[in-house]
């Protein structure tokens, strides 16, 4: 399939993506749905774990890695994802367990859960209120945050929210996620065109290439994991996300473009790379230099090199501003490579 960036400013083509793109343009309004939802039992949790800081923090449930990409950097008690089914054998009365459970329904959650319970951990959950994860949360030491959205990041930053508050993550403010979100729905609407919207050049910048994405900070890196998913689900092609010394060596084997090549005409080999950068602004110097590496050998190899920027305030709202801008981008690539009706 050949892309045709003209499909994504054409109101007939973009009509089948409406759906799909309205969903993510509410990426603001579920994180605030979720902050409301949970208010009360949130100020509960606050007041019982302020002034009993935990032993180790237990996040729990195949949801949790999220979790792990936000706080490891920054939590000053051991922090430990678990995906697995169940806790770890150490885990105690000791230990805070946080379970995100966006749906509500996996039995192995449930399960981790009721162990918890009966192990006397101090036990937070964020599901929804009526679902069988949340049916084995009462306890003396649980609380259940009521979620309504389905939506992994919003049930995210409501947990965040409360390890902000009791010490143990960063600063997470649901509005100042919220609004993030609600600038990317902006800048990337279906109805700005082409010329001045981030997510359909980033669309057409990679339209006929394999792209290779880099982030630099732990959860640039996973929003560069995320965009990759929807990149493939999107094209159906092969789209790489990884730290750069294994972006490196693609970059460096790249093929020569040519510049004489008629993608109608001629049969097109594998598509060259390019290079995604996802840049959460991030200083540190091992950064910058990683980046500078990673730029330079793209150029080397006439390598095209797109860059995903964020001004949003926090760490979380700039990762949750990468990814929606990623996830536009893929969709609009979607909508480019379809055939006009």
């Amino acid at each position: 399939m050949v892309f045709d960036d003209g499909l994504l400013d054409d109101e007939d083509a973009l009509r089948p993506a409406d759906a799909d793109l309205r969903h993510l343009a509410e990426a603001g309004s579920r994180v605030r749905r979720e902050a409301v939802s949970s208010a009360e039992p949130l100020e509960v949790a606050v007041a019982r774990l302020i002034d009993a800081p935990p032993r180790a923090v237990v996040a729990a449930g195949p949801d949790s890695r999220l979790l792990r990409a936000v706080l490891e950097p920054v939590c000053p008690v051991p922090f430990v994802a678990w995906p697995n089914p169940g806790l770890p054998g150490w885990a105690g009365a000791l230990d805070l367990v946080v379970v995100l459970a966006p749906d509500g329904t996996d039995p192995a959650t449930a399960a981790g859960v009721a162990e918890a319970v009966r192990r006397g951990c101090p036990l937070v959950v964020a599901s929804p209120e009526d679902s069988l994860v949340a049916r084995h949360v009462p306890g003396r030491h649980s609380t259940l945050l009521p979620t309504v959205t389905g939506d992994q990041l919003a049930t995210a930053v409501v947990m965040l929210e409360l390890l902000d508050r009791v010490g143990l993550g960063p600063d997470t403010d649901p509005d100042v996620v919220a609004s993030a979100l609600d600038e990317v729905a902006i800048s990337c609407s279906p109805f700005r065109d082409l010329a001045v919207n981030p997510a359909k050049l980033l669309a057409s910048g990679i339209a006929e290439t394999s792209p290779v994405l880099w982030g630099g900070t732990v959860l640039a890196a996973r929003a560069a994991r995320r965009v990759a998913e929807s990149l493939r689900r999107a094209s159906g092609r092969a789209a790489l996300a990884a730290d750069a010394e294994h972006l490196l060596p693609v970059l460096a084997a790249a093929r020569p473009a040519d510049v004489f090549a008629d993608p109608f005409a001629d049969e097109v080999a594998d598509p060259r790379p390019s290079l995604v950068i996802l840049d959460d602004g991030a200083l540190e110097p091992v950064v910058i230099e990683t980046r500078d590496r990673l730029r330079e050998q793209a150029d080397a190899n006439g390598v095209r090199i797109e860059t995903v920027t964020t001004g949003a305030d926090g760490a979380v709202a700039r990762y949750a501003s990468l990814l929606a801008t990623g996830q536009f981008a893929a969709r609009y690539l979607q909508v480019g490579l379809s055939e006009p009706s």
